[in-house]
């Protein structure tokens, strides 16, 4: 076997067998997303935890229009699926290019609070490099731009 795939070999063993399944609980909670666990694979506007904590987004108009621009965003997304949709709720699957893990994201479009609060975090594994985070801060500059007239 060749140096570069033993090399990803191992990294493959070591992602998947350090945890099988971060418990992906999904969905809205007395109008929270499930917090994030202890692994650095996860970051949500909900968490109190800097490692965790991204800031979340104003309404851009309505709720309706507001979550019609994050569908738009995903949609053109690669390796997205959007598996979920309610007037306040989103659920989107992204899967990794080479292993095609999957991460869960998820917004909770908020009436009260015109927030929209998100949450994105890997199934499988502690370690996601960053991707989880970095995915949703181009969404946020995505969604936070003017529209195109």
């Amino acid at each position: 076997m060749k140096s570069g795939a033993l090399n990803g070999l191992v990294l493959v063993i070591l992602i998947t067998s350090t945890s099988c399944t971060t418990g992906h609980s999904l969905g809205v909670k007395d109008g929270k997303l499930a917090p994030c666990p202890d692994s650095p694979n996860c970051v949500s506007t909900q968490s109190d935890d800097n490692g965790h904590a991204m800031k979340p987004l104003p309404f851009v108009g309505t709720r309706s229009e507001s979550r019609e621009r994050i569908l738009k965003i995903i949609g053109g997304m690669k390796r997205s699926t959007i598996v979920t949709v309610t007037d306040s709720y989103i659920h989107a699957e992204f899967r990794s290019a080479l292993w095609r893990f999957v991460d869960d994201v998820e917004f909770l479009l908020d009436e009260n609070t015109r927030l929209v609060q998100f949450r994105s975090a890997t199934r499988v594994g502690i370690y996601d490099f960053g991707v989880n985070g970095k995915r949703m801060k181009e969404i946020s500059t995505k969604y936070l731009k003017p529209l195109d007239k």
